[in-house]
């Protein structure tokens, strides 16, 4: 994996909710792995976009999870202990008809992933992957099989909203030009608005570590989205010291 983050594992789905089905549910994910880490970690990035994630290690638990979650979509293992992911898949669908799947695998050859479309995969990544690639492919899947509340593409906080389609940034009717790391850092701190997040874990999701030893690098960026978002008007981003950084509709006494 390129991108790591921690992990609790069966945790609940994060408030700030991003991705939601057409009922406006959270989109509730099944992640079958048979490392806990690596499980852990996808599931924790899901959280961080607002699913409800939920994880199990072998054939047997994943079917019970799944009967107790009922998942709008499902990440599995090809290499599972006792049963594959292609065998589970088809029980899957067995009990859970039309289940949007995606296979997670170490093996990268053709035949492999030949073998896992045949099989009724929607998609197929292979190890190793990138966390933004493998949630970039889900919320794919998820709108192709029709599940996905497409209204969700555009974040909205304050007067600032945030187009994920057309990677529009506007505040009130003036558009904001942004490079592509500015507007990580952007979506990252809108979909988790009222909720303060820490530089270790911007540097995860934004950066995936790889900012080659400038630990200043947080600050800097966060500058940059101040005077691009918050230049002449009520601030939107502010600092809690010691701690990290929040996004929030502007409220009385602030500065």
């Amino acid at each position: 994996m390129t991108s790591t983050v921690g992990a609790g594992r069966h945790g609940a789905e994060d408030p700030q909710s991003y991705l939601r089905t057409n009922d406006k549910d959270p989109v509730r994910v099944l992640v079958v792995d048979d490392e806990p880490d690596l499980a852990d970690m996808v599931a924790t990035a899901l959280r961080f976009d607002g699913c409800r994630a939920v994880t199990a290690g072998d054939g047997d638990s994943a079917m019970q999870a799944a009967r107790e979650l009922r998942p709008d979509i499902a990440v599995l293992d090809v290499m599972l202990p006792g049963q594959d992911g292609i065998s589970l898949l088809s029980r899957l669908r067995t009990e859970h008809p039309g289940l949007p799947v995606v296979l997670l695998t170490a093996r990268g050859e053709t035949r492999d992933r030949v073998s896992g479309l045949r099989a009724g995969a929607d998609d197929y990544v292979t190890k190793p992957f990138s966390l933004e690639e493998l949630l970039a492919r889900l919320q794919a899947v998820l709108r192709r099989s029709g599940r996905l509340d497409e209204s969700d593409d555009v974040l909205r906080v304050s007067d600032l909203t945030l187009d994920e389609r057309s990677r529009e940034v506007r505040r009130g009717d003036a558009l904001i030009e942004l490079t592509p790391t500015e507007f990580d850092l952007l979506r990252f701190l809108m979909l988790n608005a009222r909720t303060v997040v820490s530089k270790s874990q911007i540097l995860d999701r934004v950066w995936h570590y790889d900012f080659a030893g400038r630990s200043n690098v947080v600050e800097q960026y966060v500058g940059y989205l101040r005077r691009k978002v918050d230049a002449d008007r009520e601030p939107l981003i502010h600092t809690v010291r010691g701690v990290g950084y929040v996004l929030r509709a502007p409220r009385t006494g602030d500065a």
